[in-house]
C-alpha cells in the first residue's frame, strides 16, 4: 500500500527535508500511500468509541491501537508501517538507529470529532512497557478526505529552545514524520469539520535502544496558555498523578 519506489526514489532528498526543516527536523510525504487502496481503507473505517483518558487536555478525541484488526487492507497498511523496507528508510532519513513499535502502543487510528483539539505538549520519552526504549518519531498518516484549511486541525509544531512556529495541513494520504524530543511541542486546535466529518489519523511511533536513561522518564508534558490557570495547575500534576495511576492499574492504553 505505501509507495516505497516513490521513496526509495527520493530519500536523498526527503533525507536533507528532514534534517533541515524549521521549527525542528520533520518531514511531510503528500500521496504516501496508493490513492485507490487507501480510499478503499478509509470506506472499511470505523467509528471508533474508545475515548482518550486525555479530559482537560484533549477533547472528543478516540483512539483504536491494533487498527490491523479491522479488515485485511488496515493488516496490509500495518504491515508496510513495520516492514523492514520502511524501517530502513526512516533510519536513513534521520540517521539514527530508530525502529517501530510494532504494538502502536498509544497510536493506531486517533478520531477526533465534533469540536475535538489536543493541547500543545511533549510526548512521553521512554515507553511505558519497554525501559529504555526513547521515544524518537512520530509517524503521523491523515486520512481526512476533502480536508480544507477552514477545516482547522492543523498539527502545529512549537520549538522550545527558540519559540519558532509552524502549522500543517492534515489532507487525506498526508504522511508527517516528526521528532519527539524534550523541546517538540505540537497539537491541534478546535475542529470545524463537517457535521459526520472526523479529524483522522493513523499514529505509529518509532523508538531508539538506549542502555540507560539519557533524560528522566516522564508522561506527555502538557502547556496551556497561563490565561487557563486551573489547567497549568493540573498540567503541573500530571506526570505523577499519571505514575502512580500505572503503578497500581496498569497502562490503559496498552489494553486497547
Amino acid at each position: 500500500m505505501i509507495r516505497f519506489d516513490r521513496l526509495t526514489l527520493n530519500k536523498e532528498k526527503m533525507r536533507l527535508d528532514y534534517l533541515l526543516a524549521e521549527p525542528f527536523p520533520h518531514l511531510i510525504i503528500d500521496d504516501f500511500c496508493e490513492t485507490d487502496k487507501l480510499e478503499a481503507l478509509l470506506a472499511e473505517m470505523p467509528d471508533i468509541n474508545t475515548k482518550s483518558r486525555d479530559y482537560v487536555f484533549a477533547a472528543n478525541k478516540f483512539e483504536k491501537s491494533k487498527f490491523w484488526q479491522l479488515s485485511p487492507r488496515f493488516e496490509t497498511l500495518y504491515q508496510d508501517l513495520i516492514s523492514d523496507t520502511f524501517q530502513d528508510f526512516l533510519r536513513f532519513i534521520t540517521n539514527e538507529a530508530v525502529f517501530m513499535d510494532n504494538k502502536f502502543h498509544g497510536g493506531g487510528i486517533h478520531q477526533g470529532k465534533e469540536g475535538s483539539f489536543l493541547d500543545m505538549h511533549l510526548d512521553f520519552n521512554y515507553h511505558p512497557l519497554h525501559k529504555f526504549w526513547y521515544r524518537n518519531l512520530n509517524i503521523l498518516l491523515y486520512l481526512n478526505k476533502g480536508w480544507q484549511p477552514e477545516h482547522g486541525g492543523h498539527l502545529k509544531l512549537k520549538d522550545l529552545r527558540t519559540g519558532a512556529y509552524k502549522e500543517i495541513g492534515v489532507p487525506f494520504n498526508r504522511l508527517v514524520i516528526q521528532q519527539t524530543r524534550n523541546y517538540t511541542l505540537h497539537g491541534y486546535d478546535h475542529i470545524r469539520f463537517p457535521s459526520g466529518s472526523f479529524r483522522t489519523s493513523i499514529a505509529g511511533y518509532a523508538y531508539s535502544q538506549h542502555q540507560y536513561h539519557i533524560e528522566k522518564p516522564r508522561t506527555t508534558d502538557w502547556f496551556v496558555p497561563s490565561n487557563q490557570p486551573v489547567k497549568k495547575l493540573l498540567a503541573r500534576i500530571y506526570d505523577p498523578a499519571v505514575k502512580l495511576k500505572n503503578a497500581f492499574f496498569g497502562s490503559a492504553t496498552a489494553k486497547n
